[in-house]
């Protein structure tokens, strides 16, 4: 196997520059992985974590604007593992996507070559294993796409730049939590909070006077969190690759599966101070706290941790709704990022999304517009590629909701590539949701409590609307969002609250167009692993 791997490695590199070599591509970033199970104390009991080269949490990807990056992945756990890139779009490239209705899991013992592309992205994601409940145990990291040098970018460089990933956690190991939910059973509340790995003692080191970005990522399974500094004030300037206007902020809530840059000055007397992070909408709040520490401390934290909101909804709508797009920044390419104009473009449809919970034959799941999605044995883009019958059928799921009782089924929701459409996440329950969809960001032009209705889109922001890949909707109201269709292939949209994702509440948008050439979609890579009814098939020349 090793010698294998060894040769895929030597004719992938060799392959690749000579690619570079002839059609001076961009930069290509190498990395190798290996996953393992692990002895981790994240609060305080051992429990069994995945690692990735040793390190819980994973290590950060760093990356340009259109980099290529290689990741050689050895699979050393003992059952079949999936990573998948939250927030990185695989232009044209569904196939890399790593969510098992895409790409086909790595067997244990053995390893898989993703080749990605930050095409045309900058912004601040993260990774995570997205097979079974691998999430609970770790496996997560980083990702950081930085702007091509001659971009500018609205603010000045700062003095560090770090990666904080905080979320929910369980004492329980990743296996009892998945048993649980096996047997049809809600899981229990968590057990606690994580700034990166660890519930208490996480450090951010700083010096007097200078200017630090952070790109906070919640990676938790559940619970919206509230992100403080004791003290300092944060500057939101990016949002899963959107530059935003610079607004100044004491707390910051980060939902589920969401992604922020800020800035923080240490403009303060030397000494330490107490970074919170707290539960939101929650009876119970969990709160843990690291260390803001200046190089010249003159002293340990010290004073009350400070508070944060807890219940209140209107205060995170509020921040939400003021959190918008710096129309005057270039993206990810050298015009401001307003030269679009998302509000002026008619939509050809609407897509209303309504989740609900419940009982099937004894058990609980979790649906979309009813449906509660049923894995198929195939990758639906491996069916879709080999044109294998009766994986799955395309009008699965409605385009609007039911209001029928919960079924099974392996739903996917077509629409037609290079069309602009209308979503709108009804949220009838009594809790705070967050969804994600994979391949895109989208503008996030509405949000209210009650019923949507036509005469909501009064209330649209149709002009500098953040444009993000994961959108919270709170409880009893709705989310509405507007997306151009302009990436063919097969894309997940899911809860991020990962027990409901894991009974159900997800399904793919098929982004379909009859034409077969290279300019919309790239054929199936030539290292792709092939399981299901698409195994022995063959895959394309390199």
């Amino acid at each position: 196997m090793a010698a294998n791997n060894a040769s895929f490695a030597a004719a992938l590199f060799i392959g690749l520059s000579l690619l570079f070599a002839v059609t001076a591509e961009d930069p290509y970033r190498f990395y190798e992985w290996n996953v393992t199970y692990g002895d981790i104390y994240p609060l305080g009991v051992r429990q069994q974590g995945i690692l990735i080269n040793g390190q819980f949490p994973g290590p950060d990807i760093h990356s340009v604007t259109n980099d290529n990056i290689i990741i050689n992945v050895f699979n050393s756990l003992d059952e079949p593992f999936l990573l998948s890139w939250n927030g990185v779009q695989q232009r044209r490239n569904s196939f890399v996507d790593g969510v098992y209705g895409t790409t086909c899991p790595i067997p244990p013992g053995q390893n898989y070559t993703y080749m990605l592309q930050m095409k045309d992205q900058i912004g601040s994601f993260y990774y995570f294993p997205s097979l079974a409940f691998h999430k609970a145990a770790g496996g997560f990291g980083g990702i950081r796409i930085l702007s091509r040098p001659r971009i500018p970018v609205p603010f000045p460089d700062p003095a560090g730049d770090t990666t904080v990933l905080i979320g929910d956690w369980y004492k329980s190991n990743h296996t009892d939590l998945k048993a649980q939910l096996d047997n049809g059973k809600k899981l229990p509340l968590p057990d606690g909070i994580l700034i990166n790995g660890r519930s208490s003692g996480a450090t951010l080191n700083v010096e007097q006077g200078k200017v630090y970005r952070l790109r906070i990522s919640n990676v938790g399974l559940q619970d919206s969190l509230n992100f403080r500094i004791q003290n300092h004030k944060m500057k939101v300037v990016e949002v899963e690759g959107t530059h935003t206007l610079q607004t100044t902020f004491s707390s910051l809530d980060v939902h589920v599966g969401q992604s922020y840059s800020v800035l923080v000055t240490a403009d303060q007397p030397p000494r330490d101070y107490y970074v919170v992070v707290s539960s939101r909408f929650t009876s119970n709040v969990l709160t843990t706290t690291g260390v803001l520490r200046y190089s010249n401390s003159a002293g340990a934290v010290s004073g009350p941790i400070p508070g944060g909101p807890t219940i209140q909804i209107d205060w995170s709508l509020n921040q939400a709704r003021a959190i918008r797009t710096n129309l005057t920044a270039s993206g990810p390419r050298p015009n401001p990022q307003g030269s679009y104009h998302y509000g002026m473009i008619n939509t050809t449809r609407t897509i209303r999304l309504a989740s609900s919970a419940g009982q099937v034959d004894g058990k609980q799941r979790y649906a979309v517009n009813s449906v509660s999605f049923k894995p198929a044995d195939t990758p639906l883009k491996l069916a879709d590629y080999f044109k294998i019958d009766g994986v799955y059928r395309t009008g699965s799921i409605q385009y609007q909701p039911t209001g029928g009782g919960i079924y099974l089924d392996t739903s996917v929701m077509q629409v037609d590539y290079r069309t602009f459409v209308e979503i709108v996440f009804e949220n009838t329950e009594d809790i705070i949701q967050s969804y994600h969809l994979d391949g895109y960001s989208f503008w996030v032009v509405g949000m209210d409590g009650g019923q949507w209705s036509p005469n909501s889109r009064n209330e649209y922001n149709l002009r500098d609307a953040v444009a993000r890949c994961t959108v919270q909707v709170y409880p009893s109201s709705w989310t509405a969002i507007l997306i151009a269709l302009d990436n063919v292939g097969m894309w997940n949209l899911r809860s991020e609250f990962w027990a409901r994702q894991y009974l159900g509440q997800q399904f793919y948008l098929r982004v379909y167009t009859p034409s077969t050439s290279l300019r919309d979609e790239y054929p199936v890579p030539r290292n792709a692993l092939l399981c299901g009814r698409a195994s022995g098939r063959r895959t394309r020349p390199l």
